[in-house]
């Protein structure tokens, strides 16, 4: 079985405030403590996790999200995720956490659309 990677691009957003994470790979339990540390360290006031590139979650991935997801709410900072495919979207629907989530079509789209 070949080794999951997932690789994180982390580039400010283009409004202040902003911070952009830009996933490669798969979001699932050898790659999850990488992406927490990172969100974890992230204190910007609205942060986009961009999934364009993420073929699947598993439910790790799902609890890093919903872990995200409540650490910034709890913090009255945002969280919106972009580029997200129907396996994703579907996974999160059956888990029944996609209501937590504000999805965007594109990056420029969620940083402009009420962050």
């Amino acid at each position: 079985m070949p080794q999951e990677t997932l690789r994180i691009d982390d580039q400010p957003g283009s409004q202040p405030g902003q911070r952009v994470l830009r996933l490669d790979g798969a979001l699932v339990m050898p790659t999850v403590f990488g992406f927490q540390s990172m969100v974890r360290a992230d204190t910007s006031r609205s942060l986009i996790i961009d999934f364009s590139n993420v073929p699947y979650v598993d439910s790790a991935g799902i609890g890093a999200l919903v872990g995200a997801y409540v650490t910034r709410q709890n913090s009255g900072r945002s969280l919106a995720l972009v580029g997200v495919s129907e396996r994703i979207h579907n996974a999160l629907k059956v888990t029944h956490v996609e209501q937590f989530f504000r999805f965007f079509d594109s990056v420029s789209a969620a940083e402009s659309g009420g962050q």
